[in-house]
């Protein structure tokens, strides 16, 4: 995996959190702001994601197997669009937190991530 990503990623993620984190502080929902900040950490989860089918593709293999790696890819794929979506069918400072805590689950993955990779 390219470490670079996978910092960029558990970083933006953080960021992401704290962010929600400070409008659900404020008893505000997610706005569309956020939705631009939850569509941006996406968009590095897919590259993250296309580039780990690439390495695999390529015959690179992680230390500790294909298939939990694959499966950790997806899940941090899915993170931030599921707490998304959780979020629009609660309107309250709660929908902040689900995002909040899509984003603290996202940069763990991202250690994960690393470690199965062999980092």
């Amino acid at each position: 995996m390219l470490d670079a990503l996978t910092v960029a990623t558990a970083v933006a993620a953080l960021g992401l959190a704290a962010w929600c984190g400070w409008a659900a502080y404020r008893d505000q929902p997610t706005k569309d702001w956020h939705f631009i900040g939850m569509a941006m950490v996406t968009l590095l989860a897919v590259i993250q994601l296309g580039v780990g089918i690439v390495q695999l593709a390529r015959g690179e293999k992680p230390d500790q197997g294909t298939t939990i790696f694959v499966a950790y890819l997806l899940g941090a794929f899915a993170c931030i669009p599921a707490a998304g979506f959780m979020s629009l069918a609660e309107r309250t400072r709660w929908g902040s937190i689900t995002v909040a805590a899509g984003g603290v689950v996202l940069a763990v993955l991202e250690v994960r991530l690393y470690d199965i990779w062999g980092g």
